[in-house]
């Protein structure tokens, strides 16, 4: 049962109990509802996008040897997890890096907020024509994805790999209009993210999305160039643990940030799961949180 199902029916059961009269309803008053967070009977509701990764069973069973009842709720949308916490069905999520939450806060009006940090999964830059990009020819096509999340951070791995020069040395709003091309090396296309590697035989080179890199047979390995984890420009792209904003300092919402940066099985479950690709990062939650308001900020006046 979902909790907005069970809430429903704790809410339905105290009326009943109601029309027998005030001692009946005293009696009641101490319900789940009124559980600290992380109890049995009021267990942390943590949303993930891919529940089957057998990993979130190994932080399940971790978290929950810690003391803290944890359900995982599984989302087969990311647009999904997010409108879920805001409405109370979940008490955190996990799936999302720091640029996706604030494109969502900035679309929606919201204050969702980032508590802790989990990994980096560096962007590469591939090619089936050159082994470097200094191989690569002026002129030529390089192709990023379109999509705003996506399509900035591809363009600051061009900058970064010195194929491009971004106005103002770009930020998460770049757009394929803020490369200065006289100072630049290549052209730049924007498509859909699921046709950038397909799209290979046809281009110097690509901005392929994780999502898609497996699919194609790519490993991170074969990137000619990717994002440095290191680089502060990365930090949008950190994967992150988030919270309503009221909730950001609560401690069981803490500790499960704690658990899973510091469980040894969760995180090599993690890293498999991922292909190896993963860079795991303990970022101070203030760090996240002054990123992400940068970065709405940017987004806001692009917009």
């Amino acid at each position: 049962m979902t909790r907005s199902s069970s809430r429903s029916a704790r809410a339905l059961s105290l009326s009943a109990l109601a029309l027998t009269g005030a001692l009946a309803l005293t009696a009641c008053g101490s319900g789940e509802s009124d559980a600290e967070l992380g109890t049995e009977g009021n267990p942390v509701q943590l949303g993930v996008v891919g529940a089957s990764e057998p990993y979130w069973t190994t932080f399940e069973e971790a978290v929950e040897a810690e003391g803290i009842q944890l359900d995982i709720v599984d989302f087969t949308e990311y647009t999904q997890p997010n409108p879920a916490l805001s409405e109370g069905e979940l008490d955190i999520n996990q799936f999302q890096h720091i640029q996706y939450l604030a494109d969502y806060n900035v679309s929606a009006g919201d204050d969702i907020q980032p508590i802790g940090a989990t990994a980096i999964y560096p962007m590469g830059l591939y090619s089936e024509k050159y082994d470097s990009v200094d191989q690569i020819q002026e002129g030529e096509t390089v192709i990023v994805p379109n999509d705003t999340v996506n399509q900035a951070r591809g363009l600051l791995v061009l900058q970064s790999a010195g194929l491009i020069t971004l106005q103002d040395g770009g930020n998460a709003s770049s757009t394929p209009e803020d490369i200065i091309e006289e100072e630049s090396k290549v052209e730049v296309s924007a498509l859909d993210a699921a046709v950038t590697v397909t799209s290979l035989p046809d281009v110097a080179a690509a901005i392929v999305n994780n999502d898609f890199m497996g699919d194609a047979g790519l490993t991170p390995e074969d990137a000619i160039a990717q994002d440095d984890p290191e680089d502060p420009a990365a930090l949008p792209y950190v994967n992150i643990f988030a919270t309503k904003a009221e909730d950001k300092d609560n401690e069981v919402l803490n500790k499960l940030v704690e658990i899973y940066q510091t469980n040894q099985d969760v995180l090599d479950g993690a890293q498999e799961a991922a292909g190896g690709s993963a860079v795991f990062l303990q970022t101070p939650a203030a760090e996240l949180q002054e990123s992400l308001t940068t970065t709405e900020e940017a987004l806001s006046n692009a917009g």
